[in-house]
């Protein structure tokens, strides 16, 4: 929306409805919980974006985690994800500390916002067609909020699926063929912006090896070179 603040996004996200299907499973997961969060109260709503206003890196993932980010209130904290992402982040000097376990622990980020496909966790982190169609609206005005991107980074195939979307709709798309989804995939941009890619941070992915701390964070050491050699803050 014209002239809207990321603040004023924000809370439209929170207060989405849209998918009742999502709706359902994010309330029944905050009322049940797990037992190793028993004595924890869980956000249970949509989550909106996090980071700076002023990022030059975006990274787009798929959806918050059932008691990650849906019970902390807050995207990729509080569980595995999230401290493979927030320790790479670090290194690269996008935040001020390395692990993040709730809203208030004192995360920071700079020269970076984290935003998702979806808002709400999905059963079995398999979001449906429409759910994912429902939610696009909320990261295109992100993006058009967000006027210092120079790095768009999608996480996993279904992040980079929404990126490219976002590249199509504004004007960035310009490939004769479809890009394809692989570890440290990189495509230059129109204004001199790069989109790159990374498996997703999932546990069956760190677990299995598929994705080891060097892997992911060499694509982060990529995103700081390219933005401190094209872009002025």
């Amino acid at each position: 929306m014209q002239n809207e603040s990321l603040a004023q996004l924000h809370r439209r996200i929170i207060r989405c409805t849209a998918c009742p299907r999502l709706v359902k499973w994010r309330e029944k997961v905050a009322k049940e919980k797990t037992p190793r969060f028993a004595d924890e109260k869980y956000w249970g709503k949509p989550l909106p974006g996090l980071g700076d206003p002023k990022a030059r890196l975006l990274i787009v993932g798929l959806a918050p985690a059932a008691h990650g980010g849906n019970r902390t209130g807050r995207m990729f904290t509080g569980d595995r994800s999230g401290d493979w992402l927030f320790r790479a982040l670090h290194k690269a000097g996008f935040a001020n500390q390395s692990a993040s376990q709730h809203r208030d622990d004192g995360l920071k980020l700079k020269d970076c916002y984290i935003t998702a496909t979806l808002r709400c966790a999905p059963p079995l982190n398999k979001p449906l067609p429409l759910e994912i169609e429902n939610c696009r609206m909320f990261l295109r005005e992100e993006f058009a909020l967000l006027k210092n991107v120079r790095v768009i980074l999608a996480l996993g195939r279904i992040g980079f699926d929404s990126a490219l979307g976002l590249c199509r709709e504004f004007g960035l798309y310009n490939f004769d063929k479809r890009p394809k989804f692989f570890h440290c995939a990189e495509y230059r941009l129109p204004e001199n912006r790069l989109l790159l890619a990374s498996f997703h941070p999932s546990q069956q992915n760190t677990f299995t090896g598929r994705l080891t701390e060097e892997m992911f964070d060499a694509v982060f050491r990529r995103a700081r070179d390219f933005i401190n050699k094209n872009s002025v803050r």
